[in-house]
């Protein structure tokens, strides 16, 4: 699929679009977060169910509702959801143990393991620049996981639980990445509506048969605070969507990393978490890497174009 730069282009409106996507989707974070210790199936069925009711609002308002389910691949979709939600469960356990501005920042791993992961299973050419970048990031995200990896941390039991959050949110941006390559494959015959209801339906179907394992009775300010992200996480689709409809990618990307110091600001200002000066430093490396591989794909997209125009018809 190919984002329409034709209709409604406009980069500033685009930029605009995308922190206040990122902001909503901090917002949906933070509603998770406080409604404390709830089991992760829980969560994803309420940020997936929900999610689904501005979806299909949206696509209402935009005439499109009748044809956004119409798929001919829907075991790749399933395949996604599957995928998307092992990534989902496993970002919310760690939400729910690490301060906020970690959780955020430690997400960030997710797209230099999709660079990785292109390499390994789609056997794309990744050229040492992009490696570079992808080495230098996973110091930066080592340095943030290192003080709960070792034994700095004097509070045994929270040591512990930090300890499982670190791990939890590795694995679930590896899974994510893992995620990211079969939406990029979706995207080629499929539109974003129909991914976007498609993964929300699987994944709200899939976190319920994990009631057997324990789910637990809510408080009506827990209901309030996870149907409310369900609510922010459809909004957030929604918005990042229309970001990437007004302005190229290479141009829009690099604006998810306002989340960091969303994530600082609210983690202080609502959990009383101060953000440590690892995850600062090495939260810094990481988006300096991401930022120089977003740039690199966009001059090798240039030199692709340069070389398309350059190369004459043949026939």
């Amino acid at each position: 699929m190919t984002v329409d730069h034709a209709v409604g282009h406009n980069t500033l409106r685009g930029i605009a679009l995308k922190i206040v996507s990122v902001a909503v989707f901090v917002g949906m974070q933070t509603c998770i977060k406080a409604s404390g210790d709830v089991p992760a199936g829980q969560i994803v069925f309420f940020r997936s169910f929900f999610a689904i009711f501005p979806i299909i609002a949206f696509l209402a308002f935009k005439g499109q509702l009748a044809i956004a389910f119409t798929t001919k691949r829907p075991f790749n979709h399933i395949a996604r959801g599957v995928v998307g939600v092992g990534a989902m469960g496993l970002g919310f356990f760690a939400l729910t143990r690490l301060p906020l501005p970690e959780a955020i920042t430690l997400n960030y791993a997710q797209p230099l393991l999709v660079v990785v992961f292109s390499s390994i299973f789609l056997g794309e050419t990744i050229r040492v620049y992009r490696w570079s970048a992808v080495v230098v990031g996973l110091v930066g995200v080592l340095i943030i996981s290192w003080p709960e990896l070792t034994l700095l941390n004097s509070d045994e039991a929270l040591h512990d639980q930090e300890v499982l959050g670190v791990m939890a949110a590795l694995i679930a941006a590896a899974i994510s990445a893992v995620a990211m390559l079969l939406v990029r494959n979706l995207v080629q015959t499929e539109k974003t509506a129909t991914i976007v209801l498609w993964f929300s339906s699987t994944a709200s179907v899939l976190a319920l048969l994990t009631v057997p394992f324990g789910w637990q009775m809510l408080t009506p300010m827990q209901t309030a605070l996870l149907v409310m992200a369900g609510f922010c996480g459809g909004l957030g689709q929604i918005l990042m969507t229309a970001a990437y409809r007004h302005a190229e990618a290479s141009v829009v990307a690099p604006f998810e990393y306002t989340s960091m110091i969303l994530g600082v600001v609210i983690g202080y200002l609502v959990f009383g978490d101060v953000t440590s000066f690892s995850t600062l430093i090495g939260g810094m490396i990481v988006v300096a890497a991401g930022i120089f591989i977003i740039w690199r794909e966009r001059q090798l997209g240039l030199e692709r174009t340069r070389t398309r125009r350059a190369t004459p018809p043949q026939g």
